[in-house]
């Protein structure tokens, strides 16, 4: 709590009113009241000149100003107690009257004691403050003078970005701790780094080492600070940073010969002035090949990264990830924005400011932005304003020159497919995980990529810190699945890509995205279905929607649809029998039970659908409906009810899924028997059944999926074993049957397996006893296998006969995350 929060607001307004009001009719007092008023008067500009200092208060300093907090507001209850007194009590009025004397003595007592030697302590922290800032602005210009000079909106980030700290407390003092050890402790690491995403505050972080006193001791003030930015002049700079470190900065780039472009820690020689610690900061790295030329391998040299971009460890030892705020410092550092105060004032609407901090889900920078962009507005506009945030939607200019365009020159560097594929994060609801699988799909699908480079470019995105992997334990390598692992981003950044999404006119863009939940489809779609829509990927996000929810839209060059909803019943929108470039259906259901699906018809004509992710649904009678999907290739079924759609004895699934590669079925917990006609599929390579609790018995004919390279079925407790067609599989390379806990034993068979490259079979608790060895020899691709201690021994022999395998005793893992998706 500030000075100006305890002393200048309703406690002395209110008190000043009642002093007035006492001076005009109460006789007994008014000579008292007069005085107070006098002396209050000519505290308040002293309580403001203390507020804009912007000092943080010591524990005693705020224990006295508590106080004196105290004695106001008792001055203010016997105020009140005056006035209340009748005109003939002359006993009350005169206790009354010696109350208010020396209610006076206290406040002139405080004013000529206390309060000076706040104000002069005051005024010696600005003092210091500014000499740091005009050292910190001598370095900065020391800097653009070797070249390295930031300009436009970098060099307005990085200042901004500089007083996002001021008044976060504990995450900022947690993370110079650790990085101050990294720098000082461990003599090993070179090379720190400090990662995270535009505006969390890490250049505020790195002022703050800068400027700590211990780490300025450790390296003997020896300490250049740079700002590297998107396009630097590398000479320069390199000249500056070995200037700095050789002793000779104070030449300039022209004088030196000679800059070497690497040198190893036994390669540096004496004499060149290397004895003293020096610590060189790159502020706003961007890039690994800039970043490479900047770093000097040389002993007692020391380099400080700070970049939105994660770099590899053999350049950037170890790194500290920036957090964002909690919950306590979000709410201080946006009221500092919004009132000029550390907490929300009495005369705010809580609950709304509760809100907005909401929405800036605890990043610095928006929390700073709209703060102060809502700074003595009215009431109405924060209500807008929550409401245009929810939406996903600009408040004002300054939420996007200061926040949205900011963060957008994350986005501006990458390459145009990356930058296509961030911008299709925007088609998804926040706050939900979205399963890298249906990321996968959709890019494929409509970017011309194939899987390895979709994945290859959500590491790029994540390593840049446009979005974050949250990863199953268990997935990672080569045959893991991509629903294993899913992915989150924080709602700036979602803003920001519907924010980019929406340029131009609404019938013209590539995108159609509907920011929020929403009662019905947007008015502005409303509005221009007398012209054909241009956009390739279409999201929806609704709750219940009828029938005669929809209008007629004409999508002839949609390729994705994402329908996000939370409903007991929906019904598919009739336009999509109007797709015709259609090849990804993503049907999401967020609500709590599985929904009732309406109007399935609609999938007659989509010839050219490839993809179809169903999830927390009721999946029609598949031979009801009016298919086949005859290029259909990837079917996803994930907490659904699946057993009216796969009923063993109606369903031919070689008719309807002709072309079908790739088989999901998640969480169903109703599938008890798969349908006998899906071993017909030959265009069949990977099947996964997992999470089905109930599933009993595989089919016998399993051996016909001649192309079948993948089979998975992970958690499958009522499975108690495997046909022995399995070892007809002549193509599969990874069989995956960890906690299975009833299965009995492996197949004899399975030695038939010439191609399988990896087995687990982690908590198969039954499985006590492998096939002979002799019968297991022939797995000669075999190069890996997890299975639990018990069973560890028996593999080890066959590693005798197999060479290169790897056997591994599984680490216990448990996880519920799909609980929270």
């Amino acid at each position: 709590m500030s000075f100006y929060d305890l002393l200048a607001g309703e406690i002395v307004t209110e008190l000043l009113r009642q002093l007035n009001t006492i001076s005009r009719k109460s006789c007994f007092c008014k000579s008292s009241a007069e005085n107070l008023i006098a002396s209050i008067q000519e505290l308040l500009p002293i309580i403001e000149e203390l507020n804009y200092s912007g000092v943080e208060l010591t524990d005693f300093r705020q224990y006295q100003l508590n106080r004196f907090s105290e004695t106001l507001r008792g001055g203010l209850e016997l105020a009140r107690k005056v006035l209340d007194s009748g005109r003939w009590n002359f006993y009350t009025n005169l206790q009354l009257v010696r109350k208010m004397e020396k209610f006076q003595k206290q406040v002139e007592r405080f004013i000529s004691g206390p309060l000076q030697a706040h104000l002069l302590a005051d005024v010696h922290h600005m003092r210091s403050e500014t000499m740091e800032r005009f050292d910190r602005l001598e370095q900065r210009l020391d800097s653009m003078n070797a070249g390295p000079g930031t300009t436009g909106r970098q060099g307005m980030e990085v200042e901004e970005d500089s007083n996002l700290g001021i008044f976060v407390g504990i995450g900022l003092e947690l993370g110079k701790n650790k990085v101050k050890k990294m720098l000082i402790e461990r003599d090993y690491l070179s090379v720190v780094g400090i990662w995270g995403i535009g505006g969390s505050g890490k250049t505020t972080l790195a002022n703050e080492i800068y400027r700590d006193n211990q780490v300025r001791s450790y390296f003997n003030n020896r300490i250049l600070f740079l700002t590297v930015s998107q396009s630097p002049d590398l000479e320069q700079l390199r000249a500056n940073i070995w200037g700095f470190i050789t002793g000779n900065e104070g030449r300039t780039p022209t004088n030196y010969i000679f800059v070497p472009q690497g040198m190893s820690q036994f390669e540096w020689g004496t004499g060149t002035g290397t004895g003293t610690r020096t610590l060189v900061v790159l502020d706003d790295v961007w890039s690994l090949p800039v970043l490479e030329q900047l770093i000097f391998k040389v002993p007692t040299y020391k380099t400080l990264v700070i970049s939105r971009c994660k770099f590899p460890k053999k350049v950037v030892n170890e790194v500290y990830e920036v957090d964002l705020l909690r919950e306590d410092e979000s709410m201080s550092l946006f009221c500092h924005s919004a009132f000029g105060q550390n907490s929300i004032p009495p005369t705010a609407n809580a609950t709304l400011v509760k809100q907005i901090v909401n929405e800036c889900k605890g990043l610095p920078l928006a929390l700073k932005v709209i703060g102060a962009s809502l700074q003595d507005q009215p009431e109405m506009c924060w209500i807008n304003a929550r409401k245009r945030l929810s939406q996903g939607e600009l408040i004002c200019e300054s939420h996007k020159n200061k926040l949205l365009d900011r963060m957008a020159i994350s986005v501006e560097c990458l390459k145009k497919k990356v930058r296509e594929c961030f911008l299709d994060l925007g088609s998804f609801p926040e706050d939900k995980k979205i399963p890298l699988d249906v990321l996968v799909n959709m890019w494929v699908e409509i970017h011309n990529i194939d899987e390895e480079e979709a994945f290859s470019i959500l590491m790029e995105l994540s390593d840049k810190n446009l979005l974050t992997l949250v990863k199953d334990a268990r997935a990672g390598d080569g045959f893991c699945s991509y629903y294993e692992i899913f992915v989150t981003q924080h709602d700036v950044l979602r803003d920001l890509a519907i924010h980019l999404s929406n340029h131009g006119d609404v019938n013209d863009r590539k995108r159609l995205l509907m920011p929020r939940r929403d009662t019905e489809l947007p008015r502005e779609w409303r509005k221009n279905t007398d012209l054909p829509f241009n956009a390739q990927i279409v999201s929806v996000h609704t709750g219940e929607i009828r029938e005669m929810d929809w209008f007629p839209m004409q999508l002839p060059k949609v390729e994705v649809l994402i329908l996000n909803f939370s409903a007991d019943e929906y019904f598919l929108p009739p336009f999509i029998d109007n797709m015709p470039k259609l090849r990804a259906l993503i049907v999401i259901n967020h609500g709590t039970t599985e929904a009732t699906l309406q109007n399935f018809s609609v999938f007659t004509n989509l010839v050219n659908l490839r993809s179809l992710w169903l999830e927390k649904v009721t999946v029609p009678q598949l031979s009801n409906a009016t298919v086949p999907l005859r290029n259909l290739q990837k079917l996803s079924m994930v907490l659904c009810k699946v057993s009216n759609s796969l009923d063993p004895s109606a369903l031919d699934l070689p008719q309807i899924f002709p072309r079908l590669s790739e088989l999901t079925i998640d969480h169903c917990e109703d599938l008890i028997k798969l349908p006998l006609s899906i071993c017909k599929v030959n265009s069949l390579q990977s099947m996964s059944i997992t999470n089905c609790h109930q599933l009993c018995e595989l089919p016998a004919d399993l051996g016909m999926l001649k192309k079948l390279r993948i089979l998975r079925l992970y958690a499958s407790p009522e499975l108690k074993m495997l046909p022995p067609g399995i070892g007809e599989l002549v193509w599969l390379r990874y069989l995956d049957i960890s906690l299975c806990i009833n299965l009995k034993c492996l197949p004899r068979e399975i030695g038939k397996l010439t191609s399988l490259e990896k087995i687990d079979m982690r908590d198969c608790l039954q499985i006590m006893n492998l096939p002979m060895p002799a019968a297991l020899s022939n797995l000669k691709s075999l190069h890996r296998v997890i299975c639990d201690e018990e069973i560890f021994y028996q593999w080890r022999n066959v590693e005798k006969a197999v060479p290169g395998l790897r056997v591994e005793v599984a680490e216990k893992w448990y996880s519920l995350d799909w609980l929270t998706g």
